[in-house]
């Protein structure tokens, strides 16, 4: 059992529509307006880019199907972290916080951080984003002051409380959807377009096995974001329903959202144009609205990033809480603010090692890119503690119980196996050195067992 003292509790204070807004809010992010041009250079045809949108929204919902099992019947913060300590032991659950707080949630921030400013650095009146801010032994451009910036803010919100930053969350996830919705509408209007996009072709793809898979990955980059809800499942009220509701309802929402988008970027844009376009959907408006129309596409981009941004904050900062809880990283990262009822420290520290990234401009991207391979590996660890806790606990308390068991979820453990091989393979220097990442943390992990140990008085 872990026991926790009530200066450690975090309330349950989200409701079935804040969860389904952290799912949707935080999966949609900048993918679904960049990464078509990827696809199409990967696959060659728009008939195929649509099979892997499909394949992405279907490998997902079967590990958000998954998950549901597992969240509900454990809805505690920490999300995979308790999954993988309570399957596979405590030294397995660090090895993936570990994971999650030096690299990959820090890195997740800075990099959508400065996805925001680039987008807003393209637009009229802004270019002074990248000019020179400060010079402090470092140049810091404004660009990088504003990343940091919006990464302070976004904490402060959810550093004053998990239902402010749930409202914002469900108002601003609400407003991006409207905004998809009229991308999508005004494509379709426009007299210039044809269906016979849809059967086009780009040279030059990489095509077979090899280009359908790298589609794949920008398709899954597109989706990632669905299992943030575990994260902070001990703050959703009535977890045992409102989480598997707002998994299965959440990625549907999203897979539909991405299925209109895409389609409607194709009825505009052959599939030559959307092969060569570096921002598909900005083209895609340009031609049916006009500069106006490219205006509204890089607002989207920047409201959708701002509300994942948002999430990753929420979801990032459960994960050193819940491992601090079970005095394996430092305790203050597990204290509740007396006032606010969040890990306020957590939230603090997170939000400092995401600035410390920006400071050091584009070197982060090196970093989030070695933890994309340990990501994916978690995924798979993750969803594999469904058939440990069948087979362990056959007559537990569960809530929801995957539909299509054992099928879906072997087939998402399968296929997230395939991914990880292709990838390690398609990018062995960045895949290893996301393996010595994990491993980075043994003897972290052991220092602290050590001193769990020596508190608790038992032998070393």
């Amino acid at each position: 059992m872990h026991k926790k003292s009530a200066a450690h509790e975090l309330p349950r204070s989200l409701n079935a529509w804040h969860a389904i807004s952290i799912v949707v809010g935080t999966i949609i992010g900048s993918g679904i307006f960049l990464v078509p041009a990827e696809m199409m250079q990967a696959v060659g045809s728009a008939g195929m880019v649509y099979a892997v949108w499909i394949t992405g929204g279907v490998l997902s919902f079967f590990g958000a199907l998954t998950y549901a099992e597992v969240g509900s019947m454990k809805p505690a913060a920490g999300g995979e972290y308790v999954f993988i300590r309570d399957a596979y032991g405590k030294m397995g659950g660090f090895l993936y916080a570990w994971t999650w707080f030096i690299i990959a949630k820090p890195a997740s921030m800075a990099s959508v951080a400065t996805g925001i400013v680039r987008v807003l650095g393209g637009l009229k009146g802004f270019a002074w984003l990248g000019t020179g801010a400060s010079h402090t032994g470092i140049m810091l451009s404004w660009g990088q002051v504003v990343a940091i910036a919006l990464c302070v803010a976004i904490s402060a919100l959810n550093y004053a409380g998990v239902r402010r930053a749930g409202d914002f969350q469900l108002f601003f996830t609400g407003l991006k959807i409207v905004l998809v919705l009229m991308i999508a509408g005004t494509c379709f209007a426009w007299s210039g377009g044809s269906w016979s996009h849809f059967s086009g072709v780009a040279t030059g793809a990489k095509g077979g096995v090899a280009g359908f898979m790298a589609a794949l990955v920008a398709a899954l980059w597109a989706y990632d974001g669905w299992n943030d809800l575990n994260m902070v499942a001990g703050e959703v009220n009535h977890p045992e329903k409102n989480i598997p509701r707002a998994l299965i309802a959440g990625v549907a929402v999203v897979g539909a959202l991405y299925m209109l988008m895409n389609a409607a970027v194709q009825y505009v844009l052959p599939a030559s144009a959307v092969a060569s376009s570096g921002h598909a959907a900005a083209d895609a408006m340009r031609l049916a609205a006009g500069a106006g129309g490219a205006a509204l596409v890089a607002a989207c981009m920047a409201l959708s990033m701002l509300v994942t941004l948002n999430g990753t904050v929420m979801s990032g900062a459960r994960v050193p809480y819940a491992v601090a809880r079970d005095g394996l990283l430092w305790r203050g990262l597990a204290q509740v603010h007396p006032r606010y009822g969040t890990p306020a420290m957590a939230i603090v520290v997170q939000c400092m090692m995401a600035s410390a990234l920006l400071c050091v401009s584009g070197r982060f991207r090196e970093l989030f890119s070695l933890a994309i391979f340990a990501e994916w590996l978690f995924y798979m660890i993750a969803a594999s503690t469904i058939f440990v806790f069948r087979y362990r606990e056959p007559q537990a308390h569960r809530p929801y119980r995957v539909w299509g068991y054992p099928v879906v979820p072997a087939v998402f453990v399968l296929c997230s196996a395939a991914l990880l091989y292709y990838t390690f393979l398609d990018n062995l220097r960045l895949s290893l050195g996301g393996v010595v990442v994990i491993l980075a943390g043994l003897p972290v992990y052991a220092w602290f067992a050590r001193r769990q140990k020596a508190r608790a008085g038992e032998p070393l």
